[in-house]
């Protein structure tokens, strides 16, 4: 197990993951742990309000884009419109 990179368990006891507890977890490593857990969320809920901030700030710029997009298209067929009578198409 350590040759593959990970830490050898205790003798005797499980492996040593942030989310597996030993029979004889005290009660302050429980809190550590859940202090822990606790943080882990807190960035998380963080990092998904910067990601919401952003799909938000994506979808103006998008709807911006296609607006623009609209309005050229529509300056684009004005334009080849009046060119098709100037020249009797």
């Amino acid at each position: 197990a350590a040759a593959a990179g990970e830490e050898s368990p205790v003798e005797g006891g499980p492996p040593d993951h942030s989310y597996s507890l030993s029979s004889g977890t005290t009660s302050e490593e429980l809190l550590r742990k859940l202090n822990e857990q606790r943080d882990i969320i807190a960035l998380l809920e963080v990092k998904m309000k910067e990601m919401k901030g952003s799909i938000r700030r994506l979808r103006l710029a998008e709807a911006q884009l296609r607006e623009e997009i609209r309005e050229k298209d529509r300056l684009l067929h004005a334009a080849s419109a009046g060119t098709r009578k100037r020249h009797g198409l």
